[in-house]
């Protein structure tokens, strides 16, 4: 029976046959990693003539064995770097010509290539595995599902015990620390908690600012279980905040559920950014709003699909994407409300549920 793994390099195959291009040396890890399930590091993949080979060295030999044993593996001598053995070994095999990854090698690796390989045409493409990993498969699924899990229970834990002098800093380390008590492997990127005003740096990092300094505290987090990443973002109400506040908070809301009801196969990236767009700009709002609406993740926190203006591409089916709309105020407040939704054949399905109403944010120190 295939695979994940060998279904998805099928797909790379008939992807490279589309193109026309004889080859692929792909020096991403995530893209690796997706294709194998190696999860090692400082190795490359070479696809060619439906054969995946593994380039890396000695010290991941056993690990190859027990992790992708179905693959075909070269290992470079100790003294050798990557780049140099890769070339030679690519001189052995008799390749005339080469393909590699254009986003994910750089000037001088290119150059050493050119330089060992002058009798092999060299060329470039991008996005050619990124494009496969926009649509998820059932068991890439299953794992961000695991991954929202630990990241909303490890929420919870800490808005149980929090505390007005609990700094921005002691919030963040608390959510890496119970992330990995629920058995992730830590947080899937820095987290972000920000105190009144400190809500409206989008990507503000935690400082000794003390919860009890204002009325809310807005926190963007997420976790990693095992390859696989979530992303989400609350807000949590701690005081007695303005009727301003109120009002910012409810049109993110509005904004944010309008556009992940018009979440469906066939819509226009674009457009959906566009709904959310829209509601904040009719509450007069519109340039407070900085970033685009959403990203797609798995692997990484970022991948190659954006909601966003410019983005006239469809969302199709098994994509994965963050809906999180914010308005920020500067020295003022930030609102920023994050889910993650699953587009399915027929619409879509919100993989997280923490609470977000006003009702249900407000946590009184």
């Amino acid at each position: 029976m295939m695979t994940d793994y060998g279904r998805r390099c099928d797909r790379l195959f008939r992807e490279l046959r589309d193109r026309k291009l004889p080859n692929l040396l792909v020096t991403s890890q995530h893209n690796v990693t997706y294709l194998t399930g190696f999860t090692g590091e400082d190795s490359y993949l070479f696809a060619a003539d439906g054969e995946i080979t593994i380039l890396s060295d000695a010290r991941y030999e056993e690990q190859l064995q027990q992790e992708c044993p179905e693959n075909l593996v070269f290992i470079r001598g100790a003294t050798v770097t990557m780049m140099d053995a890769s070339a030679d070994w690519f001189g052995s095999q008799g390749v005339s010509s080469l393909c590699v990854e254009s986003q994910a090698i750089t000037l001088a690796q290119w150059e050493k290539l050119q330089e060992k390989l002058s009798n092999v045409q060299l060329t470039s493409s991008s996005g050619i595995i990124e494009k496969l990993r926009e649509r998820k498969d059932p068991s890439e699924i299953e794992a961000v599902e695991r991954a929202i899990s630990i990241a909303e229970r490890s929420f919870v834990s800490v808005e149980a015990m929090l505390t007005g002098d609990m700094t921005e800093k002691n919030v963040a380390d608390e959510l890496e620390f119970s992330i990995r008590k629920l058995g992730g492997t830590g947080s899937a990127f820095k987290s972000i908690v920000g105190v009144g005003a400190r809500a409206a740096l989008p990507h503000g990092r935690p400082s000794s600012k003390q919860i009890d300094e204002d009325a809310f505290v807005l926190i963007d987090w997420g976790a990693k279980e095992n390859l696989y990443l979530s992303d989400l973002t609350r807000v949590i109400v701690t005081g007695k905040p303005t009727a301003k506040f109120r009002k910012i908070y409810q049109t993110v809301l509005d904004a944010q559920e309008a556009a992940i009801r018009a979440i469906r196969p066939g819509i226009l990236m674009s457009d959906v950014d566009a709904i959310a767009r829209g509601i904040i700009e009719q509450a007069g709002f519109g340039k407070k709003f900085t970033h685009s609406l959403g990203h797609s993740f798995g692997l990484q926190i970022h991948e190659s699909i954006r909601l966003a203006k410019g983005q006239d591409r469809p969302l199709e089916a098994d994509m994965v994407v963050t809906v999180e709309p914010g308005i920020y105020l500067p020295g003022i407040a930030g609102v920023r409300i994050e889910d993650d939704v699953l587009v399915t054949k027929s619409g879509n399905r919100v993989l997280t549920s923490l609470p977000k109403t006003w009702d249900e944010i407000a946590h009184p120190l």
